[in-house]
C-alpha cells in the first residue's frame, strides 16, 4: 500500500500521550517522524512502568512506533542549532511543551516560520492560547475533571470516576492530526505553512458536547448514568446469572423485540413504556422489570437469544477476553511485526482501512537515541562532528533498553 504521507518529514518534540499519539498516526501513514528526546531520560513515558515488555515500557511502546529517536540537549546552543537545521528541512513540527517554554527556546511559531515558511507548526496545549488557565499544565485526568466528563461517569451516589482510558489525550492527538492534514491540503494550494493548535480542554469539552447541549436545552445538570445514557432507555448493562449484559434497544421496534425475547411482550404496549420519552420517565420501573428476567440466565444464553431476535446486545468482556475474541483477530487490528528485543510483538493498528488494507509497522518503537547518528548525518554532520557532540553531552547515541 502506498503511504499517503510518505514524502513528509515531521519533527516530534512531544511527551507522554497526546503528542506521541498524534505523531504515531502520522508515522503510521508514512511520515518520517523524528522524535526529539532528552539525553539520559527521553520521553517520560519510557519510565511509565511496570508493566515492561522485555525491558521497555509497554505504555511507551503503545504510542511510539514508526518513529526515529534523536536524543539531544535542546538547552545547549549546539543542540538548538541541530533543532533549527531539522526544522528547516521538515514539513511538520509537533510539540507539547508548556506554554512559554517553546518560545524560551527560540522555537516559537514566529521564529520557526522564518526558518521554514512551508512548515506546518502544531502545538499540543493544555488550555489553548486564550483564557485564565492557558499557562497551566494539563493531564488527561485533570481535563476529564475540568471538562465535566468525570461528573457524568460512574454510578449515582458513588465517588467520581475517571474514564479508564486516556480519551482526552488520545482525542487531542486525533484532532491535531486532522488539523495537520487540513493545513497540508491548504499548503498544496498556497505553498505556505500554517499554525495548528490542539487543546486538551477543548477536546474534553467536545466529548461533553451532548451533555452540554442537554443542559442548555433543559437547565438540568446531567448526572452519572452508570453504564447507561440519559436520553435512551433501555440502553445499559443488566445483571445475568453469571455477570452482566449490555443492551441497546434504542428504538420502539427494538424495544418490542426485546420484550418478546425476554418473555414480557405486554411491556411493549404498556403506556409507561410506549415510546422512548415514556421509558426515560419510567426508567427505574422498566430497568427493574428487565433485570428481574435477565438475572435468571447466563450471559451467553441472552447473547444468543437476543441476537436471534435482532436485539443489539453484548457481553462485557475483560481485556484478556478482548485479546482472544475472534472478532479482534479477524479485524486485523492486531499488528504483528519482527522486533529485535520483544518476541511476539503486537500493537494496535490505526482503526481505519484504505483499499481494504491497514497501515502497518515499518519501525518498532525506538530505543532512546537509536537513530541519532543516522539523523545527524542526514542533517549534514560529519562523523567527527557527531563524536564531538557526543563527547560534549549535546547528543546521545543508542542507549541500552
Amino acid at each position: 500500500m502506498t503511504q499517503p504521507l510518505a514524502d513528509l518529514r515531521v519533527a516530534d518534540l512531544t511527551l507522554n500521550v497526546a503528542g506521541p499519539f498524534c505523531t504515531q498516526i502520522l508515522g503510521d501513514m508514512g511520515a518520517d517522524v523524528i522524535k526529539v528526546e532528552r539525553p539520559g531520560k527521553g520521553d517520560d513515558a519510557r519510565a511509565w512502568a511496570p508493566p515492561y515488555w522485555g525491558e521497555e515500557s509497554a505504555t511507551f511502546m503503545s504510542l511510539n512506533r514508526n518513529k526515529r529517536s534523536l536524543a539531544m540537549d535542546l538547552k545547549s546552543p549546539e543542540g538548538l542549532d541541530i533543532a533549527r537545521r531539522l526544522l528547516a528541512k521538515a514539513d511538520g513540527f509537533v510539540h507539547s511543551l508548556q506554554a512559554g517554554a517553546v518560545e524560551a527556546l527560540g522555537l516559537g511559531y514566529d521564529e520557526v516560520r522564518g526558518l521554514n515558511p512551508r512548515l506546518i507548526y502544531c502545538a499540543g496545549t493544555a488550555f489553548g492560547t486564550r483564557g485564565p488557565l492557558r499557562f497551566l499544565p494539563g493531564y488527561d485526568s485533570l481535563m476529564q475533571a475540568y471538562g465535566g466528563l468525570m461528573s457524568v461517569n460512574g454510578h449515582p451516589g458513588q465517588p467520581p470516576a475517571r474514564i479508564g482510558a486516556s480519551i482526552v489525550d488520545m482525542g487531542t492527538g486525533m484532532w491535531a492530526v486532522i488539523g495537520i492534514l487540513g493545513a497540508l491540503r491548504q499548503r498544496d494550494h498556497t505553498g505556505a505553512g500554517a499554525q495548528v493548535t490542539a487543546s486538551l480542554f477543548d477536546t474534553a469539552l467536545m466529548w461533553s458536547s451532548y451533555h452540554l447541549m442537554n443542559y442548555f436545552a433543559s437547565g438540568e445538570v446531567p448526572q452519572p448514568q452508570g453504564s447507561g445514557t440519559q436520553m435512551i432507555v433501555p440502553y445499559e448493562a443488566f445483571p445475568t446469572a453469571d455477570g452482566h449484559l449490555m443492551l441497546a434497544a434504542g428504538s420502539d421496534g427494538l424495544f418490542a423485540r426485546l420484550c418478546q425475547a425476554l418473555g414480557i411482550p405486554a411491556s411493549a404496549t404498556d403506556p409507561r413504556f410506549a415510546d422512548n420519552p415514556a421509558r426515560v420517565r419510567n426508567r427505574n420501573q422498566l430497568c427493574d422489570l428487565i433485570a428481574e428476567v435477565t438475572q435468571k440466565e447466563a450471559t451467553t444464553h441472552w447473547v444468543t437469544r437476543l441476537g436471534e431476535a435482532g436485539v443489539p446486545c453484548a457481553p462485557i468482556l475483560s481485556i484478556d477476553q478482548v485479546a482472544v475474541e475472534p472478532q479482534t483477530e479477524a479485524s486485523g487490528m492486531l499488528l504483528r511485526a519482527p522486533h529485535p528485543r520483544v518476541p511476539d510483538y503486537r500493537s494496535l493498528a490505526l482503526p481505519l482501512e484504505r483499499d481494504g488494507q491497514r497501515h502497518g509497522v515499518a519501525r518498532v518503537p525506538p530505543l532512546l537515541g537509536e537513530h541519532t547518528a543516522e539523523i545527524l548525518g542526514w542533517l549534514g554532520y560529519g562523523a567527527g562532528e557527531i563524536q564531538r557532540l557526543v563527547a560534549n553531552g549535546v547528543v546521545q547515541l543508542r542507549s541500552a533498553p
